[in-house]
Parts: C-alpha cells; structure tokens; sequence
C-alpha cells in the first residue's frame, strides 16, 4: 500500500511521502510497515503516544534545514530570524501553560534535558539524593551505567514495602544525613502521585536544589489532571513524547533566579544547535494542550489506565500500590508463573506492546523482572475508553497464560487487530 497524497494548495511547503517513495523506496516500505505496525497493534508502552498531523508535518518541515546555536536574538549563525519566532513563540506557550518563569525547549531528549540539570546545579563528585531504579527510578537518577551514576555521588530512597509508596521519613533521614546538592522526584515506573510540598520542605531543610523529573507525568500536569510540581520546585525537567503528545524531545522549567544557569547548561554546556523542526513541534503540542478536549483526553488517560488496572487485577494479577492515579500500572504477574520477560513476549507475538518490569523488592534480575508496565496515554488518543481497556485486560491474561500455543497467541492478535480497527490511527484520507 502506499500513502495517499493530501489535498494540497499550488504552493506547497512540506514533506511529500511520494518523493521519498520515489527517490528510496526501501525506507518508505519500513515507513509503511511501521505506520501499518502501529494501526493493528495495542500500543501500551508508557513513554509512547500518537502525536497530531500538525505536530508530525512541523518535524518535517524546512525548519529542519537551520542550524541555530545560540537562543532567539543571540545566535551565533545569520539567518536565524524565522526560528528566532518559532522558539519565542514555545517558550511564551510553556511559561503560560505550566505557570513557569522560565521556560528552555532546546533539549534532544529527557535524558539531555536531565544532563543540562546536573550541570547547572552540581559538580562531579556531589551528592544527589534521587528515587531507586528497581524502585521505578530512571537511569539519569544514578544507575552505575550511567554518566550520573559515574559522575555523581547518588544516594537512592525507595518505597515502602508495606504499600509500596515513596517513604518520605527515609528520604528525610538519608536528606539530613548526606546533605545532597540536590534532590531529584520523579520515576518512570511510580504509578502513585508525588508530594511536592513534602519533598519541598525537605528540601529546605537541607539547603538543597528541588528538581522534578515529571518525564512520565507532565502531560496530565498540563491537562490539569494531577497537581502540578511547578509552583515547588526549583527545575523541572521532562520529555515531550508522553502524555503531552508532542515531538520527541525534552524541556526544561525553572525558577526565573535559574534561568541563566540553565540556559548555559542545554548551550554551550552539553549540545551545540537546537533541532528548530522539534521545538516547532514542541510548540504545536504546547497550543494543544491549552485546550478543552485535552484537559478531557488527560483526564481519560487515568480513568483508562485504572480501569485497564482494575481489568488485570479482576483477573488474578496485582498492581503495585494497590492501583495507579496517573497514565501508567506496574503489574505483579507472579501468580501467572510467567516472568516478566517472558510477558512482554508472549504480549508481543499476540500483537500487544508493554514492558517487562521490576516491581519494588523484586526476586527477579532487571533483565528478567517480575512484572510487567502499562500505559493508557496511546490507546487513549486512539478513542478507546474504559470498556475497551476490560478487554484489552483479558487480551494481556490471555496472552501469559497462553503457554505460548500459536494457535491462542494467533487468536488473541486478530482480536487485537480488530478492536485496533475500530479505533485507527491516522487514518486514510477519504
């Protein structure tokens, strides 16, 4: 199948699928297969989302071809004044969104984004306090692989194994003992919220640097869904390809007193010119997130992911903390006897996407794990409500329980594809 071209104006300034097709036909079929891949399969990766035409025709656009170190009205190359606007345009949209002083759209990606926070706030060698990775913490949080891990004294806090929600008395005590520089909340697999004003306070306490890893929770903070860690922190760092459903890319909130510490940390600290065709598409993302629909589309992200929670639970699984109050679940599977790895396969082979995952306390290796993470922010975009995540819940126990027997594994997919077909994603144009 090929791509039908839109109806265009005489004057046409953007991405034509044909030209590609034409001129590299092998990369436009991985195009196609990918589009097909993400049209008949359930898409429950909770760092993925559908972003809109608009944001994707930005990522293609001649803003592409500008290199643009430097930031709007101190560039170090000519022939910036265009994307001088783009950018302007962003950050005013970020402030005012978020209720942010200070606003830097530049970083490639999260991680970027989570580098520049070091290099503003700390040294090599400081002390960070910031959440266990087998606890639902992010790489960028300390993991020995990990420049933060290398470069940083990390001294992780946990949840408790009683309820498996964050222990503020032990993040408390570590923060009076150790004296971090810093102090990082946020995860990437938490699905409970964060006390902000606690962390706040211990962070007072000790003298040191707030910072919010909100990656995984900022869109629901921008559909008004959940409280905002903005008005406490003295940074807040996160991607834009989740929940906001824009480019992939990162960002970076601050308190006015940091700005320029952080702008020198994104340039010249640790990249060189900006990608203008995201930030454009960052800026796109931004405008749609101001509105109505989706304060609504957030808002039914956490209804879908509890009731796709409440699904699996009802049939024999459990949910860490006891269910979630974002977009995303960590599953207990051991019941199943099944691992996670194991999971995440056999979801794969009946045309579901999810991630194995370490749950807190969990028996397994991190490359093994004991459970599995869901997110609902995709299938959310698609349309898909609270009755469709019931079922996707029994296509997921399915599918473990399956003892890997193509034949159920085949059914289950075709199931997939058919309920996938009710809800299209970007669908042919009529």
């Amino acid at each position: 199948m090929s791509i039908q071209p839109l109806n265009r104006p005489e004057k046409y300034y953007g991405p034509d699928f044909n030209a590609m097709e034409k001129q590299d036909p092998e990369i436009a079929a991985v195009v196609i297969s990918e589009l097909e891949r993400q049209r008949n399969k359930l898409q429950l990766i909770a760092s993925e989302n559908f972003t809109s035409s608009a944001v994707l025709a930005a990522m293609g656009s001649t803003l592409s071809n500008k290199y643009a170190e430097g930031y709007p009205g101190k560039r170090y190359y000519g022939g910036c004044e265009e994307v001088d606007k783009v950018e302007a345009i962003g950050i005013e949209r970020a402030k005012k969104l978020f209720g942010a002083e200070h606003a830097n759209l530049q970083p490639h990606s999260g991680a970027s984004a989570n580098v520049a926070v070091y290099l503003a706030f700390a040294k090599p060698g400081d002390t960070v306090l910031a959440m266990s990775l087998p606890h639902g913490g992010h790489l960028t949080h300390g993991a020995k692989v990990n420049f933060s891990g290398k470069w940083f004294n990390i001294v992780s806090y946990g949840v408790r194994q009683s309820d498996e929600l964050i222990d503020y008395d032990q993040l408390r005590d570590l923060a009076l003992e150790h004296k971090p520089k810093m102090i990082c909340s946020g995860a990437t697999a938490y699905p409970s919220l964060i006390d902000f004003e606690k962390v706040r306070k211990i962070c007072d306490e000790v003298g040191a640097i707030m910072w919010v890893d909100a990656a995984h929770f900022i869109g629901l903070v921008a559909g008004k869904a959940i409280p905002s860690p903005v008005p406490y922190a003295d940074v807040v760092s996160f991607t834009t390809h989740k929940v906001l459903r824009g480019p992939r890319g990162g960002m970076i909130l601050s308190k006015a007193a940091h700005a320029a510490a952080i702008d020198k940390a994104v340039f010249p600290g640790m990249q060189g010119g900006p990608i203008m065709s995201a930030i454009a598409g960052k800026a796109i993302a931004l405008q749609e997130c101001m509105s109505d629909s989706y304060k609504t589309y957030a808002k039914q992200v956490i209804e879908n992911c509890q009731a796709l929670a409440k699904g699996l639970v009802d049939l024999g699984l459990r949910a860490v903390s006891g269910g979630t109050q974002t977009h995303l679940a960590l599953i207990d599977i051991r019941s199943t006897g099944v691992t996670g790895k194991v999971a995440d396969e056999l979801c794969g082979l009946a045309g579901i996407s999810l991630n194995k995952n370490a749950i807190p306390f969990d028996p397994q290796t991190p490359a093994v794990t004991s459970g599995i993470r869901v997110g609902s922010a995709a299938t959310t975009t698609q349309g898909m409500g609270t009755a469709q995540m019931k079922q996707i819940a029994e296509f997921i126990v399915s599918a473990i329980k399956s003892g890997a027997d193509q034949d159920k594994l085949a059914k289950i997919k075709s199931q997939v594809a058919e309920l996938c077909a009710k809800f299209p994603v970007y669908p042919e144009p009529k």
